[in-house]
């Protein structure tokens, strides 16, 4: 079985002081084109998907509010529309932003996201994430959260209510990339009719958070349902992706660990009662390709070790090739790696690390399809308002 292999992009790379490092370019960071070099790489490296990272505050080096510091890289682009400008560069890798389910409304999304698989042609994703920090909520002066005090037994609600928010946010996006059948659009000069008005459908949800009616005003697109892919930690998490996603992305810290959380998230596809095919489990790992004092010089700028949620590995491609094939038999179907400096990082997976994976029969020499459905082994679902109509 050949390893899926992905990239999480952000910034100057995943390292705060990554900015800093000989070689990178941060005046670049707001341009089209830094994010083109970097997707062309990574289209050039074979690659299954790009992820563009997406928040609705300022970067922190805090999980719960602002920081003050100004010598870490603070602003983003908007990740959707990011990916659609990059779209026509490219013709095989696929485009997945991130956009919060929290403060966003589904119909947004959905237009968005399906826009983009058009664009691409069918290599659109979607990465759902919801907001917790009242920062954020701030912006948008409809809801006040609470401080993200962990040791107040009221988060864990306000948290959870969020993930179901954001259940039903997916399962809204999801019903409006239904809501046209394929062939809606019959451009019939004769009769003056470009589309067949039976063909497209209200989806009528009312839930908790939504009432949404449809239909879209997009039309369905070339995978029909664009990947919905989620980063999960615990329980909770790991059900939400059950419920809604086709991949799921996971933190082990070793071998072991990876093959107790495969076991976690199967148990919370059983919890919820998935139907479909299994999801797609990917492991996190940030890397750093090289000599180990490169990231230790990074850590003296930044005037920290580097802390994150994900593995962070150290060294040759070789050794990185070895971890990645042998996790894999902990049930893994591959891995988003998080490039620690970049372009460096990106560089060397795609120059170094992927030919030494070619070279063990773990990865591909060519990409087989086009859409990013097909390449997972996963069909394009008919809609649900076509087969009931």
């Amino acid at each position: 079985m050949t390893l899926h292999l992905a990239v999480a992009l952000d910034g100057a790379g995943w390292h705060p002081a990554a900015w800093r490092d000989e070689g990178t370019r941060p005046d670049r960071l707001f341009t089209a084109g830094y994010w083109a070099e970097l997707v062309l790489e990574a289209e050039r490296g074979l690659l299954d998907w790009v992820t563009f990272e997406d928040s609705l505050g300022l970067q922190s080096s805090r999980f719960d509010a602002p920081d003050d510091r100004l010598d870490q890289v603070r602003g983003r682009l908007d990740a959707v529309l990011l990916a659609s400008s990059l779209a026509p560069l490219t013709t095989r890798i696929g485009l997945i932003p991130t956009t919060s389910t929290t403060h966003t409304e589904p119909f947004h999304v959905a237009i968005g996201i399906a826009s983009l698989d058009h664009v691409s042609r069918g290599r659109a994703g979607w990465r759902p994430r919801v907001s917790a920090r009242p920062d954020e909520a701030a912006h948008f002066g409809r809801r006040a959260f609470p401080p993200l005090d962990l040791s107040d037994p009221a988060i864990a609600e306000h948290v959870a209510k969020l993930f179901g928010e954001a259940a039903d946010a997916v399962e809204v996006v999801r019903r409006l990339w239904d809501s046209w059948d394929d062939d809606a659009e019959i451009r019939d000069v004769a009769t003056g009719r470009f589309i067949d008005r039976d063909r497209l459908h209200y989806i009528d949800f009312q839930g908790e958070w939504f009432s949404v009616k449809g239909p879209s005003i997009t039309p369905r697109s070339p995978q029909g349902q664009p990947l919905v892919t989620s980063l999960a930690h615990d329980t909770l998490p790991y059900e939400f992706a059950a419920r809604g996603g086709d991949v799921v992305y996971v933190t082990p810290r070793d071998r072991e660990d990876a093959e107790e959380i495969v076991g976690r998230v199967r148990a919370a596809e059983a919890a919820v009662g998935r139907s479909g095919p299994p999801l797609k489990i990917l492991a996190d790992l940030v890397v750093f390709l090289g000599g180990v004092d490169r990231k230790a010089r990074l850590d003296d700028l930044d005037g920290a070790e580097l802390v994150s949620d994900a593995h962070v590995f150290v060294g040759t491609a070789d050794r990185l090739a070895g971890l990645l094939l042998d996790w894999r038999d902990a049930g893994l179907d591959g891995y988003r790696l998080r490039p620690g400096v970049l372009p460096h990082d990106l560089t060397a997976i795609t120059r170094v690390l992927v030919p030494e994976l070619q070279s063990r029969g773990a990865f591909r020499r060519a990409y087989e399809t086009a859409d990013l459905r097909g390449r997972l082994g996963l069909s394009r679902p008919p809609s649900r308002y076509r087969q009931a109509s």
